[in-house]
């Protein structure tokens, strides 16, 4: 049977992962894998986290199964989180998910099933692995432009003439906050202009929210989602724990969905359980378990929330060093808007030769489209100078 499969192509990323470990050289810089890293190049656990798996190994007297849609409790913060503590609840739903992933995945089942006719309109460029993602889902995709690579900005006009062709009824996929792979965020003004198209041609917005915290502050980095939220009848979200709360490995993800009314709402929930039980059966437990605890404990969710700015305001820093060094180094401001961007990525303009160089002479990793992590950056002044100066070698 096997002989007959086609050859598999290898995931860029996880090829890129493989070929750093094997580096054995002692100056190896990873840029390229997405997860957050400390000042050490580690990606801790959050001390908040800590206590609460403390807590919960304590306290926990069962494995049992939590049911298709998980957590009630969690599902219910990450409402809150996500849409705010006056989120209209009447109208909003929550699934536990095995990670973003999982919920970018049951959204698109329920989509479908829903509207087998309609288009999914994605960024260009976007997160690799939403193509092969939603395709695998059997989604019809087409791409809307996004990003002026010579520019460096996002290309706002052509984004929506390209959104303008969308027809009624087609799903938009948004990146709530902190673009992957750009790190271009659209100004409020821009936000608002794609609600008022969205609501005027009757598009539902699908959000993928993975970076919340990473941008400009918990609550800041949820306003593109609560605007949806305040003015369209529908929309679906894909929620992320991975990175604000370096759940990586324990995948946990929420799937949200907002309905016209209460009883759109139950019914939407309904079947996206339906498709939940069928895909995976039941979500995994303990990561979600221990978002709940930190979220619901008043020491833990603010000492989560301090960690978590640290992080935010150390990336920050880390791109305004980055800018000021290629500055420096190049004597030009091309690199200038990698200090005003927000997340973890940033996208280096430099070709495929340019950045195999930095691999093969530098032992400098980024992904070949030049999207860069910015947690992986150095804190040292030196080895942040030495790093320019071998960027600007290759230019």
């Amino acid at each position: 049977m096997f002989e007959t499969l086609p050859s598999s192509k290898p995931d860029a990323i996880l090829k890129l992962m493989m070929a750093f470990r094997e580096d054995p050289r002692d100056n190896k810089l990873d840029l390229g894998v997405g997860v957050y890293k400390d000042v050490n190049g580690a990606t801790p656990v959050m001390k908040a986290v800590k206590s609460a798996e403390g807590k919960l190994l304590e306290e926990q007297d069962t494995k049992a199964y939590v049911g298709p849609l998980g957590s009630p409790a969690f599902n219910k913060r990450m409402i809150t989180t996500v849409f705010g503590d006056d989120a209209n609840t009447e109208r909003l739903r929550s699934a536990q998910a095995p990670g973003g992933s999982g919920a970018l995945r049951v959204i698109t089942d329920l989509v479908i099933g829903a509207r087998p006719e309609a288009a999914i309109w994605i960024s260009d460029p976007t997160w690799p692995n939403h193509v092969p993602l939603l395709s695998a889902a059997g989604a019809t995709l087409k791409t809307y432009p996004y990003y002026d690579a010579d520019k460096c900005e996002v290309d706002f006009d052509a984004m929506m003439s390209g959104l303008a062709n969308a027809k009624a009824g087609d799903v938009v996929l948004l990146h709530g906050c902190c673009h992957n792979p750009t790190g271009a965020d659209l100004t409020q003004d821009q936000w608002n202009q794609v609600i008022n198209l969205l609501k005027s041609k009757d598009l539902l917005p699908f959000v993928d929210i993975a970076y919340q915290g990473f941008g400009d502050g918990l609550e800041e980095d949820a306003w593109a989602v609560r605007a949806m939220a305040a003015v369209l009848p529908e929309m679906v979200v894909a929620a992320s724990c991975s990175k604000n709360l370096g759940l990586y490995r324990e995948r946990v993800g929420a799937a949200l969905l907002l309905g016209r009314n209460n009883t759109e709402a139950d019914l939407a929930l309904a079947n996206l359980q339906t498709v939940i039980r069928s895909n995976y059966s039941m979500p995994p437990d303990h990561g979600a378990h221990v978002v709940e605890m930190v979220l619901n404990n008043d020491a833990f969710n603010a000492n989560w929330r301090e960690e978590l700015e640290a992080m935010r305001v150390r990336m920050t820093g880390l791109r305004q060093g980055f800018a000021d060094a290629l500055r420096k180094r190049t004597n030009s401001d091309r690199f200038d808007f990698i200090a005003g961007q927000k997340g973890m990525f940033s996208r280096l303009p430099l070709s495929p030769e340019q950045i195999e160089s930095l691999r093969a002479n530098d032992a400098i990793y980024l992904v070949g489209d030049g999207r860069i992590n910015v947690a992986g950056l150095p804190d040292d002044p030196a080895a942040m100078d030495s790093l320019a100066e071998s960027i600007a070698a290759v230019l």
